[in-house]
């Protein structure tokens, strides 16, 4: 029965993804019409079935017309998802067998006359029936060849938005964009509209996007975002803005739990600092990293490792042999180390990975490594700018990050594939250098925003009795370069153990 239609632009209805939820500003204003396109195996079905599992959930009578699919086909979907369709009607208005009978072909009308004005009769009989608050049309490919020009369509759909909106119902239209030249039509009609799109991968899964084209009265956010297909229905990862959730306050210092580094550092890291540690392969980058976790999760902390490259049991191992506990803290839950399927992942699904961990709470969060982010993503653009994001949103939740960045080359001068050290609080950076035959190692901190700190290079060792930060190298001169020499009247030639 028709009704006074909602005025309000506020008055929003959740699409029953929360992420969505999130880029829309609220969820969808009420009693609109609105216009979800992506290609086929877009997901454009599965975000229609949980938008009207979302509205039976909450008692509502909701319809879904299907022009294509069958019944048993959209409740196999919904099943591999683990969905419940309870409260779900679906109507199939889908041609009878019948038509491939050369008896029952039109031959003096042309077939669009008759089976539009079948298929508006069928439609509209089962929302007269049901007066739901929610219909998914499915899909506008099949209208649009039914109404054989581009005004008859558009009518077409504009009546159709009317109908809807007398009865107080919030409508969603797929378009599977299969149909030549239509798009537009709808997109000027409708209240909102919704893009899904997936860009093909060299190697890997394909990325996926959703985009919000138009929203009347609404300030949503714009841009692509990353989503996801999964067990479990679409998940939608919202472009992190930082400065969204800005704030001040006074952060303390978070020691490592070794007097020299301490000292080095100018008495430790600040909380709420990014600090990348830089030097070529094998210098102990991660097992330094490790160090901080160490102290972190020994002082009821928990903390977060993002590893790229290495395994889980690789880093358990490698710990317990240096005398790093990270076993039990992990066995306990305080730390969570999460191992990125290389190829598989996108730069909006690792941003929520990673801000998600410090909303549960992680003091200190590593990723290990910077090259393994790039060389995961290789096909995305502005992954610098994705991770500034990162770092920026980190940062004003107190948590301590490590990033752990690798080195071309092994002495001398050194580059690094991206330059990311612009935008880190601090910088560490380990050296191997040769003395009297032995390689060393020197630990010396470039850049430190938080305080003060030594500009000395210090001895850096690692033993099964754990990390070893020593005395200040100051009996020699040109570490740096790789090969140093010993300065004249030194007692020391060569660092002692």
């Amino acid at each position: 029965m028709a009704s006074q239609q909602n005025t309000l632009s506020k008055v929003f209805i959740s699409t029953g993804i929360p992420g969505l939820d999130n880029i829309l500003g609220g969820g969808l204003t009420k009693e609109r019409l609105y216009l979800l396109e992506g290609d086929p195996g877009a997901g454009k079905t599965t975000i229609a079935l949980q938008f009207l599992i979302e509205g039976a959930k909450r008692g509502e009578p909701v319809l879904y017309i299907t022009l294509a699919e069958n019944d048993i086909e959209l409740r196999a979907v919904a099943q591999s998802h683990g969905f419940s369709m309870d409260g779900v009607t679906v109507h199939e208005v889908i041609p009878e067998e019948s038509i491939l009978d050369p008896d029952e072909q039109y031959t003096i009308l042309h077939p669009s006359e008759v089976e539009l004005s079948e298929t508006n009769s069928l439609i509209l009989e089962v929302v007269e029936k049901l007066n739901p608050t929610r219909v998914v049309l499915d899909s506008l490919s099949e209208l649009q060849l039914l109404s054989g020009n581009a005004l008859r369509y558009r009518r077409h759909v504009l009546a159709l938005k009317q109908y809807f909106a007398r009865r107080n119902c919030t409508a969603l239209l797929l378009d599977d964009k299969t149909a030549i030249g239509g798009d537009q039509q709808v997109r000027s009609i409708a209240h909102g509209v919704i893009s899904l799109q997936h860009i093909d991968s060299d190697y890997g899964a394909e990325r996926r996007l959703i985009k919000v084209l138009k929203y009347r009265g609404v300030s949503y956010r714009r841009g692509p975002h990353d989503y996801s297909i999964v067990s479990g229905g679409i998940v939608v990862y919202p472009r992190l803005v930082a400065a969204e959730s800005r704030e001040i306050t006074k952060r303390g210092q978070m020691s490592s739990g070794l007097p020299a580094l301490d000292a080095l550092l100018g008495g430790g890291i600040e909380e709420g600092s990014s600090t990348l540690i830089s030097g070529p392969p094998g210098t102990g980058k991660s097992s330094l990293a490790a160090q901080f976790v160490k102290t972190a999760t020994a002082q009821g902390d928990p903390a977060a490792i993002f590893l790229f490259e290495e395994s889980l049991n690789t880093l358990l191992n490698r710990a317990d042999g240096i005398n790093l506990n990270l076993r039990d803290p992990y066995e306990s839950g305080l730390l969570k180390v999460n191992q990125i399927d290389p190829a598989e992942l996108s730069p909006g699904e690792f941003t929520h990975s990673v801000c998600r961990a410090a909303d549960e709470g992680a003091k200190v969060i590593i990723i290990d490594s910077l090259n393994g982010y790039l060389n995961a993503m290789p096909d995305a653009r502005f992954l610098t700018t994705h991770l500034r994001e990162v770092l920026t949103y980190l940062g004003q939740r107190g948590v301590v990050t490590i990033l752990i960045g690798v080195q071309q080359g092994m002495v001398g001068d050194m580059t690094t594939e991206t330059n990311v050290s612009y935008m880190a609080d601090n910088v560490l950076v380990l050296r191997y250098f040769e003395a009297k035959g032995d390689v060393e190692k020197a630990i010396s901190v470039f850049k430190k925003r938080g305080s003060g700190h030594e500009t000395k290079l210090r001895q850096f060792r690692i033993s099964p009795q754990g990390i070893l930060v020593g005395h200040v190298l100051d009996n020699f001169q040109g570490i740096l370069t790789g090969v140093p020499t010993l300065i004249p009247g030194s007692e020391k030639a060569v660092p002692a153990s």
